[in-house]
């Protein structure tokens, strides 16, 4: 067992601290989250919070980088053997039926003008990037990959399976 204090047992409280911090930050975003609400969701205190990340916004692009390598390890876990794109995007629409990634991935984009949040959902991206062209092998296959996604996650967040209007089917292609 660690001593109080040691890196194992912060490592721990920093991993606690970010998956509550993406869960706050995707119910209310990066702007509408406080760290009183994350810390209370971590079970510590504020003066805590603050002694693992110096700021919400720290906090929150450690959240960018654990929603990114969890991504990674799901997308590199479902290769695309014969299906290719369709094969790729069925691995990244089970990663966020989970809609906690899909809106805090969301509400990432929107805060990406903050300095270390925008530096974080860049090398999300170029992760993200890397890791498709290595799947499906093609810059045009990564181009519609990425393209066809965000349209899935504007179907996803918006509940477009479940609304039977012709411009909801559209999008939805059903």
């Amino acid at each position: 067992m660690p001593a109080a204090g040691t890196s194992a047992k912060s490592d721990q409280r920093r991993r606690a601290v970010v998956a509550a911090a993406t869960d706050c930050f995707a119910q209310k975003g990066f702007y509408g989250t406080t760290t009183h609400e994350i810390a209370d969701r971590a079970g510590i205190s504020q003066p805590c919070l603050y002694r693992l990340y110096p700021n919400k916004e720290a906090l929150f692009a450690a959240a960018v980088d654990q929603v990114s390598v969890v991504m990674t390890e799901t997308l590199l876990a479902h290769p695309p053997a014969s299906g290719g794109t369709e094969a790729a995007r069925g691995a990244y629409a089970a990663l966020v039926a989970d809609r906690t990634i899909l809106r805090f991935l969301m509400h990432a984009n929107c805060a990406a003008g903050e300095p270390l949040v925008g530096q974080a959902v860049r090398r999300c991206y170029a992760k993200q990037v890397d890791t498709v062209r290595e799947l499906l092998g093609d810059d045009e296959a990564v181009r519609h990959w990425f393209g066809a996604g965000m349209l899935d996650n504007v179907v996803a967040v918006l509940g477009l399976a479940d609304i039977d209007e012709p411009w909801a089917r559209v999008l939805a292609a059903r």
